[in-house]
């Protein structure tokens, strides 16, 4: 444990922790993506076919990295953030890190829009790697379909169970002490290796506000990671959102995702 306290772990160009994330759009208008990715400096297509790179320049060089605050950035040579890719009916945006992922998403919205692309999943790994590490090689390696799908489903599943023991409690105090007791039991279990997050975007609501909850999510299980590499074992789910919740809205303007 001593070598792994003084070891850090990986972490990409901006200072994030590297931490792979794919992010997977119901693709509504191909000829639409296109034109609209055509239109934007800091996205150049790649040789190959349906294949994009997303770069820190140009529409999105006000980009925010608090944690590479004294980073000077080179004109001649960007940083890539992403690489977009389309396959069949879907796009997917492959990303190395939480706080990408949390800055492409909105980009995107406003940029492409939704009429074209919408965000459906988002499929991350809840870890922190070593630096000298042997990295998965490819998001497939990386993401199960079928284990991703199961662990989302029973996640559904334990939830419309407690749903239901709640409206058949007695009373409202015994509904919150259900509420209560799954929610403590939930932040206590191990985070899988591989995690899927559903977005559900509904007519008429704020896209900021499901944008947010992702936001809020993410960072959750990142600084479970990154406090248990350090050795603190007992930090669990809980912690991290009292601590994320109280950074987000104690102190608006925090960039929380470092």
């Amino acid at each position: 444990m001593f070598d792994r306290l003084q070891k850090p772990f990986l972490t990409v160009e901006t200072g994030e922790a590297y931490q792979p994330i794919r992010l997977t759009y119901h693709l509504l208008s191909k000829d639409g993506l296109a034109r609209a990715l055509e239109k934007l400096e800091c996205v150049e297509k790649n040789t190959t076919a349906n294949s994009w790179s997303w770069y820190w320049k140009a529409e999105c060089d006000d980009l925010h990295f608090e944690s590479v605050d004294a980073f000077r950035k080179n004109p001649e040579k960007p940083i890539r953030l992403a690489t977009l890719a389309v396959r069949e009916d879907k796009l997917f945006i492959n990303l190395p890190s939480f706080k990408r992922a949390c800055l492409a998403i909105p980009f995107f919205h406003k940029t492409v829009g939704h009429d074209i692309a919408m965000v459906h999943i988002a499929d991350f790994i809840n870890k922190v790697f070593a630096i000298d590490e042997r990295l998965p090689h490819g998001f497939s390696e990386l993401f199960k379909e079928d284990e991703l799908d199961r662990l989302l489903n029973q996640r559904v599943e334990d939830y419309h169970k407690v749903k239901e023991k709640c409206e058949n409690a007695e009373s409202a105090e015994d509904a919150f002490k259900i509420l209560s007791e799954y929610t403590m039991a939930e932040a206590k279990k191990r985070l899988p290796y591989a995690e899927r997050y559903t977005f559900q975007i509904e007519d008429g609501q704020d896209p900021d506000v499901v944008f947010l909850a992702f936001y809020i999510f993410l960072r959750s299980r990142e600084l479970v990671a990154i406090k248990r590499w350090f050795g603190q074992t007992g930090y669990t789910l809980a912690d991290a959102a009292d601590e994320t919740v109280m950074q987000v809205f104690g102190e608006m303007g925090v960039d929380i995702i470092e």
